[in-house]
């Protein structure tokens, strides 16, 4: 009881100390979403463009759905800080490689800063990715997918695990976490993932080259996803790769892929 009261006087303290935009009502940068959408819209060359609503504005989304798939459920993929829904590092070559895999992806534009902003600064604006994770996840119910898959990277992760700590996991039935604990130097997270909570499969992906706070708390997670019990889930270290997988997306997307038909399948 002590220790959680010292670590919540800790946290006000580091916000306190590192977001000194905090009360400056910190907003999304919508002016650099659009930049970030219009570009993403002119490179595509595969989906459907779908906007969605979180209840103040539209935003942009990818839909892929392959023809004559056997896969009858659905991914909600969401990128990295900073980046759009067809971002080539990640999201990008998920967004397609698991399309040639048989399965529907829905990405969908995440809320950004400016260029230079930092893991406390998208600390401030985390509550404003929920709708946006929720918009996604019912377009899909929607559209009669009834197995949903959230696959989130990097500063989406921190988004989603913010998000599930409100709503908990019912909304989806499975969870892949890439390059999770990602923050920037002398910036360390400041409340742990609520891994333990998690009842649907969780896989956590991660190459042994990636940030060394992921590496770092690698291990925490791990016994935190084993604490929750669900037989289904894993981590995984990938030999080579850095955070962005560049020059390693096969081995991602097929890691992803495999992992996902295993907890889609029946018990």
């Amino acid at each position: 009881m002590e220790r959680a009261f010292w670590k919540s006087i800790l946290t006000a303290t580091l916000l306190s100390i590192f977001s000194p935009l905090a009360s400056a009502d910190l907003q999304p940068d919508y002016e650099r979403e659009e930049r970030l959408a219009q570009e993403a819209i002119a490179g595509l060359f595969d989906g459907e463009v779908v906007y969605l609503n979180d209840g103040k504005r539209d935003f942009l989304s990818f839909l892929s759905e392959p023809d004559n798939s056997e896969f009858d459920g659905a991914i909600l993929l969401l990128h990295g800080r900073g980046f759009h829904p067809d971002w080539p590092q990640v999201t990008g070559p998920l967004r397609e490689g698991l399309g040639e895999l048989g399965m529907t992806t829905l990405s969908i534009q995440m809320p950004v800063l400016a260029k230079d902003a930092k893991y406390y600064e998208y600390l401030e604006i985390l509550d404003e990715s929920f709708p946006r994770i929720e918009a996604g996840i019912n377009f899909l119910r929607n559209n009669d997918y009834q197995w949903i898959a959230v696959v989130a990277h990097s500063c989406s992760v921190h988004m989603t695990m913010g998000w599930i700590k409100k709503k908990g996991d019912t909304p989806f039935d499975a969870y892949v976490g890439i390059g999770m604990s990602a923050t920037d130097y002398g910036q360390p997270m400041l409340e742990d993932f609520p891994l333990s909570s998690i009842s649907v499969p969780v896989l956590d992906i991660f190459g042994d080259d990636d940030y060394p706070a992921v590496i770092k708390a690698a291990e925490s997670r791990n016994a935190a996803i084993l604490a929750a019990g669900n037989s289904k889930s894993r981590q995984i270290q990938l030999s080579g790769p850095d955070h962005f997988f560049e020059d390693y997306e096969d081995l991602l997307i097929d890691a992803v892929g495999e992992w996902i038909l295993a907890a889609s399948a029946p018990e």
